[in-house]
């Protein structure tokens, strides 16, 4: 399959795949997050190469969203960068939400019980809702 990434329609299918499907089949497991970083590689690439700007809009976002679900704040960054582009103020507002978690945290709170990882008492305060 790596083949597919050298299109922009070929990179878009690898990403779906690897961002996308993993976290529906895989959900509430550590699984669902196993395509993350191959997603992220490919989607940079094909973004470096202009693919995203060869997709409609309504498809260039999960090219996107693997930046966003990210627990770096660069790919943050640049996932907001990216959905400034998009004309939609939902993905926009998405995309600073996600940052804004890991500025505050420098990780998904939510993906900590499913990755075995200890919540800080912080990180429990805004998961029960009072922060």
């Amino acid at each position: 399959l790596d083949d597919w990434a050298e299109t922009s329609a070929g990179a878009l299918a690898l990403v779906l795949i690897l961002d996308q499907f993993t976290r529906n089949l895989f959900r509430g497991t550590p699984a669902a997050f196993s395509g993350d970083g191959r997603a992220r590689s490919i989607a940079r690439t094909a973004i470096a190469r202009g693919f995203d700007q060869q997709r409609p809009l309504r498809e260039r976002v999960f090219l996107y969203i693997p930046l966003g679900h990210s627990e770096d704040l660069t790919d943050q960054n640049e996932a907001i960068r990216l959905a400034a582009t998009l004309e939609n103020e939902r993905y926009l507002a998405q995309a600073r939400s996600h940052r804004d978690l890991i500025a505050r945290f420098g990780r998904f709170p939510h993906r900590n019980a499913i990755l075995g990882r200890q919540s800080t008492e912080e990180e429990r305060v805004f998961l029960e809702g009072s922060g």
